[in-house]
């Protein structure tokens, strides 16, 4: 097997075709890229979302200007460490990967890249999320190393239990910890409630991730939530969404509140109905659709902290 990219290799399902990278990286980089989910760019917005949503809600509790320095770090950590999960997750799930037909023409399995060159560029990529880690304080280090006990684990759990949306759920919303840890060198009630609502929210929104493979998965014995609620999809999205909402809620009061809060849980929420109103379980093309929309859900919840957080500290 050659790690340069066979000729004729399909585009990914997932990918965005006309991503900037894909059209200016070199075609034998294209793997690479692959790998690391740079032309699926949604990946390191929902696990760098909830990390900035944590730092903002410091912000907003102690009345601080926001901590940009540390909404920099979390970018391009997420980039980096998505990148490192992702390759992690296809690494182990290569033989799986080559049963489904979404994933059976990614790197791994279609052999464009060999096992030991992934190890290899998933320390490159570790490598970069430890320097980022580095930056913060030692609170917020052993914050952030403590996740890669959940993030080993994660490829395993669609193989022994219905709810792998939960372990990745512990995984991606991490970083609703890590922005208060940063800022405050500690945790509280606010940072657990939004991690709590961002464990929720992904679950949710995996779960509807997870309707593109509902057909293959069982022969490839894989197992989801949304196979495990099926044609109650909605009604299982829809607590999930209730319960996020309401841990987000929840954060914001105690926090401190405020209109700009307020307004960006209640625009948030809104958002998440929408997705509700238009899942199908008989819809794949769908189903991507209103997954890669929770960029703009999580970003609007943003908004209304970051506003909140200048608001409070002029």
């Amino acid at each position: 097997m050659t790690d340069s990219d066979r000729p004729g290799a399909k585009a990914l399902p997932d990918a965005l075709a006309h991503h900037f990278a894909v059209r200016i990286c070199p075609v034998r980089w294209r793997p690479f890229l692959e790998l690391a989910r740079i032309d699926r760019p949604i990946g390191w917005w929902l696990l760098l979302l909830p990390c900035w949503w944590s730092s903002a809600l410091a912000s907003v509790a102690t009345h601080a200007e926001p901590r940009w320095g540390d909404l920099l770090l979390f970018f391009v950590g997420a980039i980096a460490m998505r990148g490192a999960g992702a390759t992690y997750n296809d690494l182990l799930d290569r033989t799986i990967d080559r049963s489904v037909e979404r994933t059976r023409d990614r790197p791994l399995p279609s052999g464009r890249i060999s096992p030991r060159t992934a190890v290899l560029f998933i320390l490159a990529q570790a490598a970069i999320g430890a320097l980022v880690l580095t930056a913060f304080n030692g609170f917020a280090i052993l914050t952030g190393l403590a996740s890669l006990a959940i993030v080993a684990v994660y490829p395993l759990a669609k193989r022994v239990t219905s709810w792998p949306q939960a372990v990745l759920g512990l995984a991606f919303a991490w970083g609703g910890l890590m922005g208060w840890a940063a800022a405050e060198g500690s945790l509280s009630t606010p940072a657990y409630l939004i991690y709590a609502a961002a464990i929720f929210w992904t679950i949710g929104y995996d779960t509807i991730y997870a309707i593109q493979d509902a057909r293959d998965d069982p022969a490839a014995g894989v197992r989801s939530t949304a196979r495990l609620f099926g044609r109650r999809a909605r009604l299982g999205v829809g607590l999930l969404y209730a319960a996020a909402v309401l841990c987000a809620t929840g954060a914001v009061l105690v926090a401190g509140g405020g209109v700009f809060a307020a307004l960006g849980v209640t625009c948030f929420a809104l958002h998440l109905g929408w997705q509700l109103r238009l899942i199908d379980p008989a819809d794949p093309a769908q189903a991507l659709k209103l997954f890669r929309s929770n960029r703009d859900a999580g970003l609007i919840l943003f908004a209304g902290l970051l506003l909140q957080a200048l608001a409070g500290a002029v």
